[in-house]
């Protein structure tokens, strides 16, 4: 129920479907590092009542949109591998009768299945990724947080259909970049996105998968963000975007008809300090309803 002194995003979920659909999937079992993946989602929804309904920059208000929320995916105990039909199977049932459907991890492993999810012949989906990491490491010990796209590409995506923005340096190996490559994959690294501007680069990377694909899929891997500006965030780098420049992006790909499911992963909510992390994925949510409601 919406509060009427403080009209916030928490009070936009709603019991109709259409929409928005948002599904928590607290997946924190394989991870190259161990974390608290599975809290992220509790947390994002309680992060939600502290992030208003209204934008002051335009004088647009979100007051009336209706998000369906799913609840969690059972997972939090289940490796990758199990996880990844059960997070399929609720996750295909959101886009379906959703416009736009958001998957909260949990970690990186879940990009696998929403990709899946809404497009289970894979060939159809394009794949927009903002990372600091390829997510390329090898599969010979089975689907974990750093092998999404590597699964992905062994499932039957094509490497054409990959737009991958925000690469780190010195956060990622040869091998990796030799692999995206010859896959196909465009790359874009975080000097070509200061070069020519992160929004601009998404831009970009949208044109480029809409011209190819029917639908696409947007990854937001929270780690993308400065080291310093996101402390929950254990995969990020010195030198990342800032938080301003990962909503501007936010609000651009929100807008996209194109764009009919993301997911926001890696925030771990016991590394976060003062909630930076927390507000800043609640803040996420908000530019991409904001886009969202362009369309």
């Amino acid at each position: 129920m919406q509060n009427k002194d403080w009209p916030n995003i928490a009070g936009l979920l709603s019991s109709k479907v259409g929409h928005i659909a948002l599904l928590g999937a607290p997946l924190t079992l394989g991870c190259v590092t161990p974390s608290a993946y599975h809290q992220a989602p509790a947390v994002f929804r309680k992060s939600l009542k502290r992030i208003s309904t209204y934008d002051l920059e335009t004088g647009i208000d979100l007051d009336g949109l209706a998000i369906y929320d799913y609840g969690d995916v059972d997972c939090a105990g289940l490796m990758p591998a199990k996880a990844h039909g059960p997070i399929i199977a609720a996750f295909a049932k959101a886009i379906k009768a959703n416009l736009l459907s958001v998957l909260i991890g949990g970690h990186n492993g879940i990009t696998r299945s929403g990709v899946t999810a809404l497009d289970p012949s894979l060939q159809n989906v394009g794949l927009l990724t903002l990372d600091a990491h390829f997510d390329l490491r090898t599969t010979k010990d089975g689907p974990a947080n750093g092998n999404p796209v590597r699964c992905l590409l062994e499932d039957g995506l094509p490497g054409a259909h990959i737009v991958q923005i925000g690469i780190a340096p010195f956060a990622n190996s040869r091998t990796m970049h030799e692999t995206a490559l010859d896959a196909g994959t465009s790359v874009y690294t975080m000097a070509d996105c200061r070069k020519n501007g992160v929004v601009q680069t998404v831009a970009k990377g949208l044109q480029y998968l809409s011209e190819k694909c029917d639908v696409i899929y947007v990854d937001f891997d929270i780690d993308v963000i400065e080291r310093g500006l996101s402390p929950g965030a254990p995969g990020g780098r010195a030198g990342g975007f800032t938080p301003l420049e990962i909503f501007q992006a936010t609000r651009l790909i929100g807008g996209h008809d194109k764009v009919k499911a993301v997911d926001l992963c890696e925030f771990d909510p016991d590394l976060d300090v003062s909630d930076i992390t927390a507000l800043i994925a609640g803040r996420w949510f908000a530019e991409l309803l904001m886009g969202y409601q362009s369309r």
